[in-house]
């Protein structure tokens, strides 16, 4: 890999002869040259720039002196053989820094790694003309690259020739010891940001190393490591939550995900789901929020509840017996007498382009008689529901609706909550024990006048 760096101010890339990128270019993996470019000036005063025209603030620098000095660095590039095939077109890249340039990203870094040479050309004052990007952006095996560091201005483009340097030459075969180093950095493998990381001493004023990083159980390490590079990218970049590999992500990460307001499924024709998670599927990210539902959202809620509630009956309760169960259930002048008591029935709902397609019901605060009617303890608080449609079987979307149920019951002094789910239903057993819910129980549920076996499960807050 070649780069030739243009600029004024040439001694500004002496830096390059340390550390890493140092030991890179003395062993041959690298080649760089920086460019005076006042030696492609002409007159006295080897001027560059000139005022702009149609008036303005500041100075220009001369597209004629540009052009001269591109010419003799691609023109070196040219001369160099390719250190491997070439399965691009352009494989020399005139990078030019600017505030109004794409932004560069790992992606494209890995892009530029695999080509021949890189000439970048710092700009100073208010800029190169812009017909100089404009000329060489028709330039046969050529690609102009005007990038940016982020949304801030620098006095010049050397800072951001030397941030695209060690980007793309620490990707270069060779440079960097250890290539499996580079896999898990931040905005690399899932796209996620790096987990954070430890050494010794194992107490360091008052904060301690992780525990699980003290075991030797690898398969934890790397969940964990996991689930802290996504907690991070919640945290601090969330606005690559809608770029990630959904394939590599791990259904604990899918519910932290869909808590922090994303769900990754297959785009259906209205824009939401049309099919649940098969294998390799194509997904897409989605929107989602959590939160307590209107009051005139009673028709959807009910026409939710309806949908739902058939998809956790054993497959001996017919329809019919489901149809009269929902009917009374979701009767139209009880869901909206339930959300007049927000005090009483806790809801939550989760709306994914405009339709709610899950939602939570907890009773608060029933009487001895009523719990045990349920089959629960009394004094806890009953979780009635907790359903989503099957589209988004498959996504986290229960577990964050569980997980924000639990958090709003606990805000409500709420110590205890019970439910209970049948006896055939191993998966939802499984997934309430995921959440901390226990066995204490069994009960009878009746569903349209056919009894049913139920598991009654329990969890302290």
């Amino acid at each position: 890999m070649q780069f030739h760096l243009i600029s004024i101010f040439p001694q500004y890339f002496d830096v390059l002869e340390l550390s890493l990128l140092g030991r890179a270019t003395q062993a041959g993996f690298l080649q760089w040259r920086a460019h005076d470019l006042r030696d492609y000036a002409e007159g006295n005063y080897r001027a560059v720039d000139d005022a702009p025209y149609g008036g303005g603030a500041g100075a220009l620098m001369r597209p004629d002196v540009w052009g001269r000095a591109i010419d003799a660095a691609l023109e070196e590039c040219r001369e160099e053989p390719a250190a491997t095939p070439q399965t691009v077109a352009a494989d020399l890249v005139l990078a030019i820094p600017t505030p109004s340039g794409t932004m560069l990203t790992q992606a494209k870094v890995r892009e530029l790694a695999q080509r021949r040479a890189i000439v970048v050309a710092c700009g100073r004052y208010e800029g190169i003309d812009s017909r100089v990007a404009q000329y060489y952006s028709t330039q046969p095996g050529v690609e102009v690259f005007e990038f940016s560091l982020g949304d801030y201005v620098l006095n010049g483009g050397e800072v951001a020739a030397l941030a695209l340097v060690e980007a793309v030459g620490r990707l270069c075969e060779g440079v960097v010891g250890n290539p499996d180093s580079l896999v898990e950095e931040s905005h690399e493998g899932a796209g996620l940001l790096e987990y954070p990381s430890y050494t010794r001493p194992v107490r360091w004023r008052g904060l301690e190393v992780p525990p699980v990083l003290q075991g030797g159980n690898h398969a934890n390490i790397e969940d964990w490591r996991r689930m802290q590079a996504l907690a991070q990218t919640i945290a601090r970049r969330p606005d690559k939550l809608g770029q990630l590999d959904a394939g590599q992500l791990t259904k604990p990460q899918r519910e932290m995900l869909a808590r922090a307001g994303w769900v990754y499924l297959p785009a259906g024709e209205a824009g939401v789901a049309s099919a649940g998670l098969g294998e390799n599927p194509e997904l897409r990210p989605f929107r989602v929020v959590i939160r307590p539902p209107l009051r005139g959202e009673a028709v959807a809620l009910a026409r939710l509840g309806s949908e739902t509630f058939p998809l956790a009956c054993p497959d001996f309760v017919t329809p019919e017996q489901i149809a009269q169960f929902t009917a009374e259930e979701f009767d139209l002048d009880r869901m909206r007498a339930r959300l007049e008591d927000p005090q009483r029935h806790r809801y939550l709902v989760a709306e994914v382009a405009g339709e709610l397609v899950g939602y939570t019901h907890a009773i608060v605060g029933m009487d001895a008689q009523a719990a045990t009617a349920a089959g629960i303890s009394p004094g806890n608080a009953y979780l009635s529901k907790c359903y989503v449609r099957q589209d988004f079987h498959g996504t986290g979307l229960s577990g964050a609706l569980l997980g924000e149920a639990l958090v709003d019951l606990a805000l409500q002094n709420v110590t205890a909550v019970s439910l209970g789910t049948s006896i055939y239903n191993k998966r939802a057993q499984k997934f309430y024990r995921h959440h901390g819910f226990h066995k204490v129980g069994t009960r009878t549920f009746d569903v349209g006048g056919q009894p049913n076996r139920d598991v009654v499960m329990r969890r302290v807050l």
